[in-house]
């Protein structure tokens, strides 16, 4: 009886835990936008105040990461997170829960990343995204040559090929454009495979929908993927479009073995 009264307990703190996480997400977003982003137009120095306008969205995202840990919501390791203080990556990684971009970002010192037009415009995230300079997923023509301008000029850009979160219980379907950017601009891949355990913030689940016991993110950094071996003896003819199709191939794999449950982890 009491365990049941407590788990009972539990449950309904990790609910209430949750929604005060979510609510300081938007608070903070809200008081970094209107309050501290525009303060660094005082700096004349575009590219001096975008690094420390990523940087202040990297604290604050480390920060919402802490502060889940420390409410019981969540638990997390990071394998192999040395590799993302590089300059210049392409980071792909799967999609399977809200917070993933959060968890990327926290561990970037200078992240780029491709937001959705709904993001660029929310008035939770609007402020943080315009001053970092982050990219919107609507801009247009030229948008690939603007990805891959932005790993050549040292930033790390964060991208899921699926498109949207992963639906549990579903085999992955990646998208080639991530692809594409990384042939056209013959750029290595740093590949991120992110487990969620239990499976919770999924596409279609709500967030008070907990788990039955608090979550456990585990972030693996994979070695680079050279992109050489995929350009390499490709027809003219059919040229990016076949290697694009290779390293996508390649990477559904890659993220298939790396999510399979017999393999070491949580």
């Amino acid at each position: 009886m009491a365990e049941a009264v407590t788990a009972r307990l539990n449950h309904a703190w990790r609910v209430f835990a949750t929604g005060l996480s979510f609510a300081a997400f938007g608070i903070g977003g809200l008081l970094l936008g209107g309050l501290v982003m525009p303060a660094l137009l005082l700096i004349r120095d575009e590219h001096r105040r975008r690094r420390i306008a990523r940087r202040l969205v990297q604290l604050s995202f480390a920060g919402h990461i802490g502060l889940m840990r420390r409410f019981g919501v969540l638990t997390y390791e990071i394998v192999g997170g040395e590799r993302l203080q590089r300059r210049g990556l392409l980071v792909l990684a799967n999609h399977p829960t809200l917070i993933d971009v959060v968890f990327l970002v926290s561990l970037l010192p200078n992240a780029d990343c491709v937001v959705k037009r709904a993001v660029a415009i929310n008035p939770f995230m609007r402020g943080p995204v315009r001053a970092a300079g982050y990219i919107s997923n609507d801009d247009g023509a030229g948008l690939v040559e603007d990805y891959i301008a932005a790993v050549r000029a040292g930033g790390s850009l964060v991208i899921f090929p699926e498109g949207t979160r992963s639906v549990p219980g579903q085999p992955l379907r990646l998208q080639r454009g991530a692809a594409n950017i990384a042939v056209r601009g013959e750029l290595d891949v740093t590949p991120v495979h992110i487990r969620c355990s239990p499976a919770t913030l999924g596409k279609g689940q709500k967030w008070y929908r907990v788990p039955p016991r608090r979550f456990h993110v585990r972030i693996e950094v994979g070695e680079d993927i050279q992109i050489h071996p995929f350009l390499v003896d490709t027809p003219t003819s059919k040229g990016d479009a076949l290697a694009a199709r290779r390293l996508t191939d390649h990477l559904t794999h890659y993220f298939d073995l790396a999510g399979d449950p017999n393999r070491a982890g949580t």
